[in-house]
C-alpha cells in the first residue's frame, strides 16, 4: 500500500513581485532583485529552487549518514544553475527553466572514501527534490478561480 502524503503551499502576491509564501506555520519572502524588477527583500523562486535541492541532500545525508557508517562533521552543499533569461522574458524560444544544475558536496569525515562514496550515491537517489527536478513530474493546474 502506497503511503503518499501530500504538501501543500500558498504563495500571495504582494507590492510589485514581493510574494510571501505560507506552509504550515512558517513564511517566506519570495522576491526578485532589483536588476529583475523585485525590491531584493528575499530569494526569487529560482534561488528558492537551488536553495531547496542543496537543504535536501542535506537533510538525506544527516539522515542516512549512520547507515553507510559515515560520521558527518560538517556537511555542505553548493548549488548552481543556468538559466537564460531570454526565455523567461519571452524575447526568444530558449526555456524559461534551468538548462543545468550543477552541485558539489563538501564532507568533512573521517571515514573511508569507497563508504563515502556509496553514500553520496545513495543520497542523490533518495533525494525528493532532486528527484523531482531530474525526472519529469505531472504538473497540472487544478482549477481558476475569480474572485469579485
Amino acid at each position: 500500500m502506497p503511503n503518499v502524503q501530500t504538501f501543500k503551499a500558498t504563495a500571495h502576491l504582494e507590492e510589485g513581485v514581493r510574494v510571501v509564501t505560507q506552509v504550515r506555520q512558517f513564511e517566506l519572502v519570495i522576491d526578485e532583485p532589483k536588476s529583475l524588477g523585485g525590491t531584493d527583500t528575499g530569494m526569487n523562486p529560482v534561488e528558492a529552487l537551488l536553495a531547496s535541492l542543496g537543504a535536501c541532500q542535506s537533510i538525506v545525508a544527516r539522515v542516512y549518514a549512520s547507515k553507510f557508517d559515515v560520521v558527518l562533521e560538517d556537511f555542505r552543499v553548493d548549488v548552481e544553475g543556468d538559466l537564460d533569461l531570454d526565455g523567461f522574458f519571452n524575447r526568444s524560444e530558449v526555456r524559461p527553466g534551468y538548462s543545468d544544475i550543477r552541485y558539489t558536496f563538501y564532507i568533512k569525515t573521517p571515514s573511508p572514501a569507497e563508504k563515502v562514496e556509496a553514500f553520496v550515491e545513495f543520497l542523490e537517489s533518495k533525494c525528493p527534490v532532486g528527484d523531482t527536478i531530474a525526472e519529469p513530474v505531472k504538473l497540472k493546474r487544478n482549477r481558476v478561480v475569480i474572485e469579485n
